[in-house]
């Protein structure tokens, strides 16, 4: 046992005793317990979600061939969520920590060589009428696969579209509006100015700054229990709803090779910069158990390729290009789920990139909404140079 961490784990035990034995802990999926101050000054709700998933996948070689399959069985996501507000409800708060290797992955001489247990910690500021002012560290205004949680996603993993060209979370400030017109039209703006290294890094800014724009528009009104933001209709809408937006991202003297994401790119005089502009355009429709995602994303870079002050290439370079992702689902009687997902993605340079294309079909079982739910899906990957793979993945979710 790490005895550095044992003060956390008798923390969180006796946390977990004491709140056993009250009767009017909160139903399942609302938190372990909810705690609010006797003067209401403030609150914290304590929250805990697991992944556990076992994947198997077939690669394919160059004759055509499935080579021996690989498996493997981890424990996906781990993880610890507070939340609540302070002295006013205006005035909130999220910390969300992660547990799992796969959650604090990523450790290096930029994050002072320390896991990256801190997901989000961020508060946030209803300051005047419909406007907020958030502080910390959370995710960027980016496109809207990657804002939905890992743990309300309508098949087991996000697509490639969102693993090659996500903004992910970052460190600054975020700026958030919204206003209804007409027949309950909603329109919602935010604004980000971060460091755009992505999350946990401690070394201070190497390159330039990172500037997100977001703009939504619901033209027939919200959607049940913030659907937009959720996979699959669970709440079987009974009347259609949609969202369209778009979102321009601006990573300024950049030194990572997919913005404020990816490998940093170190040349013979410090790192190479920059300047790295990411579109996309999405959106969300939901009627009576039906769903429809789509997404479009294009990545451009001033000069993609990494050089050394010579004009030598360092062997590193930007991941430009475009990509596309369709996702669709239906949700029966009994919560059961059928989705199935089309994504295509394309590179500027094809020799360091080929083109790649997944094909995806998935089953769920929502037990409990996204509280408690079983999924399962095969995916077919195809890759021009050739080669490709066939991915089948099951996963349990469990959130407290």
């Amino acid at each position: 046992m790490n005895f550095k961490y044992l003060p956390f784990w008798v923390f969180l035990t006796t946390c977990i005793l004491l709140t056993a034995q009250e009767k009017n802990a909160p139903p399942f999926g609302k938190g372990i317990f909810n705690l609010t101050a006797r003067d209401s000054s403030w609150s914290m709700k304590i929250g805990a979600r697991m992944q556990f998933l076992g994947t198997s996948s077939w690669e394919r070689n160059a004759e055509g061939g499935l080579v021996r399959p690989e498996t493997n069985m981890l424990v996906r996501r781990a993880r610890l969520k507070f939340n609540g507000f302070a002295l006013t409800p205006r005035l909130k708060y999220k910390l969300e920590l992660g547990l799992s290797n796969r959650d604090i992955s990523g450790a290096s001489e930029y994050t002072g060589d320390a896991p990256r247990y801190i997901l989000d910690a961020v508060v946030m500021w209803n300051f005047y009428g419909n406007l907020e002012l958030w502080v910390g560290q959370t995710k960027l205004p980016g496109n809207i696969e990657r804002v939905i949680s890992s743990g309300n996603l309508q098949l087991v993993d996000r697509s490639l579209l969102n693993s090659r060209f996500n903004l992910d979370r970052d460190m600054g400030l975020q700026l958030r509006h919204h206003f209804n017109f007409g027949n309950g039209m909603v329109v919602r703006e935010k604004l980000a100015l971060s460091q755009g290294e992505g999350r946990n890094v401690t070394v201070g800014n190497l390159g330039g700054h990172e500037y997100t724009a977001r703009l939504e528009f619901l033209p027939l009104g919200e959607f049940a229990g913030e659907g937009e933001y959720s996979g699959g209709d669970l709440f079987r809408e009974p009347h259609p709803k949609l969202m369209l937006a778009i979102t321009l991202d601006s990573n300024q003297d950049a030194v990572k090779s997919r913005g404020n994401q990816g490998s940093y790119m170190v040349n013979d005089s410090g790192f190479y910069e920059t300047n790295i502009t990411t579109f996309f355009a999405d959106t969300m429709f939901k009627y009576q158990g039906f769903s429809l995602m789509a997404e479009y994303a294009n990545r451009e870079a001033a000069d993609p390729v990494a050089r050394n002050q010579d004009g030598t290439p360092t062997g590193t370079e930007v991941l430009t290009g475009h990509g596309l992702n369709l996702q669709s689902g239906y949700v029966f009687d009994g919560n059961w789920e059928v989705a199935g997902r089309y994504t295509h993605n394309e590179y500027d340079n094809p020799d360091s990139f080929p083109s790649e294309s997944q094909y995806t079909l998935g089953v769920s079982r929502y037990i409990a909404g996204h509280k408690l739910k079983v999924q399962s899906d095969l995916s077919y990957l195809d890759l021009d140079d050739g080669l490709g793979e066939v991915l089948y993945r099951l996963q349990f979710d469990i959130h407290f």
